[in-house]
């Protein structure tokens, strides 16, 4: 199945506690679509300034990313700068310069209007509803959003985005505030019935958890012991989710509980570095390798019967 996504490219200063990055490549385009490489082809739509290396998009092209969509500008690219604390969950935001992505309204290709999955990265609500308007007839819309939306101005137009798709993926704190429930299970029943029947929770080190209509399934992060930067975790975990969803022929209850295994999977690689650094050289084995490792981790036989 085809698979679209509508982004941001960045360039991200990013600061932990074990080390620093200037000018990194970032963007939650840039993640998703890398990710998602590994399994599907990708049609990407985004907006990079005149100063946007092009050697990143071919590097892009080399992993069969469709870049048609991924327009050149005059002015400078999108830039984010951040600083994590040894709470790797949370970033501090220290700058935030939109510059082209201030003018970004999302132009799809005539060949991207029939893509069968869409992925809506966290950009503006209204712009998501652009996007809506373009495609054609997808079988599966999924859309991610942050606090800033949920709490700012533009409520009414993520409540309509609520209605149009399928799949939510937002994380914890996200969801609580967005489900106005502090019980993570209620706030997601309560999300759902605005619209989505499928809501991932993205919970950092701690995994993640699918909500598909009425099930339940939990997905554990991988135990890594070196950890440097999780930025773009979230929209690499997006990537692995919907690259391997696109892969497959149905999307049934078996597909999405390893779809977001998969998910899983995929970010446990990305926070092993700054950046798109742990993403560029993955191969399928490594992938299939850390797969087994997630099975393994969670592996249990049945209880023996207990004693009166």
């Amino acid at each position: 199945m085809s698979l679209l996504v509508v982004g941001s490219v960045a360039f991200d200063s990013v600061e932990t506690p074990f080390g620093k990055a200037e000018e990194a490549i970032g963007g939650s385009a840039m993640f998703f679509s890398t990710s998602a490489s590994y399994f599907t082809d990708v049609q990407l739509v985004a907006v990079i300034g005149e100063d946007f290396p092009q050697e990143e998009v071919d590097f892009l092209c080399s992993r069969q990313i469709d870049c048609e969509g991924l327009h050149r500008v005059a002015g400078k690219t999108f830039r984010w700068e951040g600083k994590y604390g040894f709470d790797l969950n949370e970033a501090i935001t220290l700058d935030t310069q939109l510059n082209v992505f201030g003018d970004f309204h999302p132009k799809l290709p005539e060949t991207y209007r029939d893509a069968e999955i869409v992925f809506l990265a966290n950009i503006d609500p209204s712009l998501q509803l652009e996007v809506l308007e373009q495609v054609k007839n997808p079988r599966l819309v999924v859309a991610d959003t942050m606090n800033f939306w949920i709490d700012g101005p533009k409520r009414d137009e993520l409540d309509r985005v609520l209605s149009k798709v399928d799949m939510l993926v937002i994380n914890e704190g996200e969801a609580r505030k967005l489900g106005g429930e502090a019980n993570v299970v209620k706030a997601a029943r309560a999300i759902q019935a605005r619209g989505p029947k499928h809501l991932v929770i993205k919970r950092g080190e701690y995994g993640a958890l699918l909500f598909s209509g009425e099930e339940i399934f939990f997905a554990p992060a991988y135990p890594l012991e070196s950890v440097f930067d999780p930025t773009g975790a979230g929209d690499t975990f997006a990537g692995g989710l919907l690259g391997y969803l696109s892969s497959c022929e149905t999307i049934g209850t078996k597909e999405l509980r390893q779809a977001t295994v998969v998910g899983c999977v995929m970010a446990s690689f990305c926070v092993e570095d700054f950046s798109l650094n742990a993403l560029r050289d993955l191969n399928t084995k490594a992938i299939e390798e850390r797969f087994a490792l997630f099975e393994e981790l969670v592996g249990f036989g049945p209880l023996e019967p207990l004693g009166d």
